[in-house]
């Protein structure tokens, strides 16, 4: 018996029904986020510390000394969002406020010496996970989905 085509639809192999291309790369992007998601989780264990305290972290690492706005801004969250992660930060002894040299009504926040510390351990484990969850991909398929990952992040 012949299945009849559809367009954006293709005929899985072994199967009796027909799965919609778009679906099924959305289903696959889902996958590999969560599981990305999942290891990069697993790999702060260590620090007992979430994701997101630790991208809040990396900013602080390379941007020095910011304002609690600056930081929103550089995690997409909003201000009283990015209060709560400092406030975060702070009970871990991770990061400090203080007064911005340069407007005295102004507050700054940047990380602690434990902070800069924890920071550094935190980024060299993301990235050794990195390395581990691309491994299967050669170096022009890296650059292939970095290409292709920014065109969706800009559309």
């Amino acid at each position: 018996m012949r299945l009849p085509q559809h367009e954006g639809a293709t005929l899985v192999a072994g199967t009796v029904f027909l799965v919609r291309d778009d679906d099924t790369l959305s289903e696959a992007f889902w996958a590999v986020a969560r599981r990305l998601r999942h290891r990069t989780k697993a790999s702060l264990e260590p620090w007992d510390i979430s994701p997101s305290l630790a991208r809040a972290m990396g900013v602080l690492s390379r941007h020095g000394d910011v304002r609690l706005s600056v930081l929103a801004d550089h995690l997409h969250i909003v201000p009283r969002s990015a209060t709560e992660v400092v406030d975060d930060l702070e009970r871990l002894g991770f990061a400090e406020r203080g007064p911005d040299p340069t407007d005295r009504r102004a507050v700054l926040v940047g990380l602690t010496p434990a902070g800069i510390e924890t920071s550094r351990a935190i980024q060299a484990a993301r990235q050794q996970e990195s390395e581990r969850f691309f491994a299967e991909l050669s170096d022009a398929d890296r650059s292939e989905l970095v290409r292709l990952l920014g065109k969706l992040r800009e559309a």
